[in-house]
């Protein structure tokens, strides 16, 4: 049987994801909100069970997975769970990443 890594939010990625919600509540129909998560679920259903799938960055522990054209996800990968680092919004300059 597959084992499924268990996802754990750093208080970055937890703060990320609070802020891309919040804008879509003030900003766009309940629909929009709801398109988001269900794209947000399945990705992280993905990572939850092939964290190796997707690439990893330069120089780094940490994973990326494209979540939408605007936000990318993220994570680090240990023994058997998953942490999301943050949800970054690409329209902003690389250098505010900093992970």
């Amino acid at each position: 049987m597959k084992n499924i890594f268990s996802v754990i939010w750093s208080k970055r990625g937890k703060a990320d994801l609070k802020s891309i919600i919040d804008y879509l509540e003030d900003n766009w129909a309940e629909k929009e909100l709801v398109k988001f998560s269900r794209i947000l679920e399945k990705q992280i259903s993905i990572i939850q069970n092939q964290p190796n799938a997707f690439p990893a960055t330069k120089g780094k522990n940490v994973r990326r997975s494209v979540l939408s054209r605007q936000t990318t996800i993220y994570y680090t990968i240990f023994e058997d769970s998953v942490r999301i680092v943050a949800l970054f919004d690409t329209r902003q300059s690389p250098d505010k990443l900093k992970l």
